[in-house]
């Protein structure tokens, strides 16, 4: 009686699983139907080989959704900020960053709408239709104000400073990366706060350590003197230190400086300032060779200008090798195809070059950095004839008043090494040039 059971069930089952291949042969039938009688037969025995490949092609889908949710739960872990829109710039999908950073809490997962409509922020739609039609990553960098419903709430939310990175996508999409600049901007701003506090507590104790050297000077003879004199040396780079913090600070605070402008002639500039450094010059038997190509006139505020050259003609002394000469030159270049009919088009480049050694590759991204100290073939030695038993360093912040001060006046400033002589190349693009006869009229 158990075995009769037994071989009733087996029976039923494998009545069962032929039933269900006539079924699957039928519908793969219905799906074949289309191809002649010949090529039915060649297909039908391949039959198991299609099964075979549709149950692999189930198995790399369920491979590539778990691939898809471990990249988006990493995304959503991600310190950084992401979102992605589609070819009509409706939000597709965006982290946990992205939704803090820009107040997205009113969006769902799954919901599509314009990104407009959810963020006021037009720099980053411009961003991305701009990454859409280059074809090509975009960087960009803003001040992002929140928008609020609630009137109250938008007292007590503050404006951020957003960095962006886009990455084109297939299909229209665009990939966005956004990087919270606000609090390193607040850490730096703070740091700036607290060395001001510092430079304007010190200013005080060293002019009085300074008068007190002077009186010392007029009392010591020699040998003892050389030692007032070292001090005094030392009390006057505190104090130039001092104060060249202070002006960097105040510069950087007011980017938009209140600058005198008037015409200033180059040439006449210049060799007003080597007529001021011609001593430090004659040490080393250094020459000086200027160009331009015409009478040269800009809208400058004379006395910051005039501090960007003597700046940068007194590296070009500390750094160059005896007997050889500093080369300036002046010139217009367009810049027509950026501005077309356009006044500022036309800018004035100066290129200072000296014989020296020149930068090194690993600090020419970091020439115009604050106390930044490069190469020590660049640290300035003493000079002949000098009573100072060690180096004679810089500040540190000359280079960075000077990046300033062009910025103020509208231009930049690149430095380079000279691919003839091998020295320091600092080449200036000022925008303001004055091509007739220079007006006294200037605000």
């Amino acid at each position: 009686m158990f075995l009769l059971g037994f071989f009733l069930g087996l029976a039923v089952g494998i009545g069962f699983w032929v039933w269900q291949q006539v079924q699957l042969n039928r519908y793969l039938g219905r799906v074949l139907q289309p191809l002649t009688a010949h090529s039915y037969k060649v297909v039908l025995p391949l039959i198991p080989h299609l099964r075979q490949e549709i149950a692999m092609v189930k198995q790399q889908r369920q491979d590539l959704e778990q691939s898809l949710q471990t990249y988006q739960d990493l995304l959503d872990f991600a310190p950084l900020g992401y979102l992605q829109v589609d070819e009509e710039s409706q939000l597709l999908w965006c982290n946990q960053q992205s939704r803090e950073m820009l107040q997205l809490q009113r969006w769902q997962r799954g919901q599509v709408r314009l990104l407009l409509e959810l963020v006021r922020s037009y720099e980053l739609d411009q961003l991305i239709e701009q990454t859409r039609d280059r074809q090509k990553p975009q960087i960009r960098e803003w001040v992002f104000h929140p928008s609020c419903e609630n009137a109250t709430e938008m007292l007590s939310m503050k404006s951020v400073t957003l960095r962006a990175s886009s990455l084109p996508l297939p299909q229209g999409q665009v990939g966005v990366f956004l990087e919270n600049r606000q609090p390193l901007l607040d850490m730096n701003q703070a740091r700036d706060r607290s060395f001001s506090d510092l430079a304007h507590e010190l200013r005080t104790p060293l002019t009085s350590i300074r008068l007190v050297v002077e009186t010392l000077q007029h009392r010591l003879e020699p040998p003892l003197d050389r030692w007032v004199n070292r001090l005094m040396q030392e009390v006057d780079r505190l104090i130039n230190l001092v104060q060249s913090w202070l002006e960097l600070t105040q510069m950087e605070t007011n980017p938009t400086m209140q600058l005198h402008f008037e015409a200033v002639e180059v040439r006449s500039l210049i060799a007003s300032v080597w007529e001021n450094l011609e001593p430090l010059a004659q040490r080393q038997h250094l020459t000086l060779s200027y160009s331009e190509t015409e009478n040269l006139w800009i809208k400058a505020d004379r006395f910051r200008i005039y501090q960007v050259f003597l700046n940068l003609l007194d590296n070009c002394i500390k750094y160059s090798p005896p007997d050889t000469t500093i080369h300036i030159e002046a010139k217009i270049i367009h810049i027509s195809d950026a501005y077309p009919d356009n006044t500022s088009s036309q800018q004035m480049e100066i290129n200072i070059i000296d014989s020296g050694v020149g930068f090194s590759p690993t600090d020419l991204p970091h020439i115009f950095e604050r106390f930044y100290r490069g190469d020590q073939a660049r640290t300035r030695s003493p000079l002949p004839e000098s009573n100072s038993t060690t180096a004679i360093i810089g500040s540190g912040l000359g280079l960075a008043i000077v990046k300033q001060i062009i910025i103020a006046h509208g231009g930049i400033i690149k430095a380079m090494n000279h691919p003839e002589t091998g020295g320091a190349w600092m080449q200036v693009q000022l925008p303001k040039v004055v091509s007739n006869t220079p007006s006294q009229d200037y605000s």
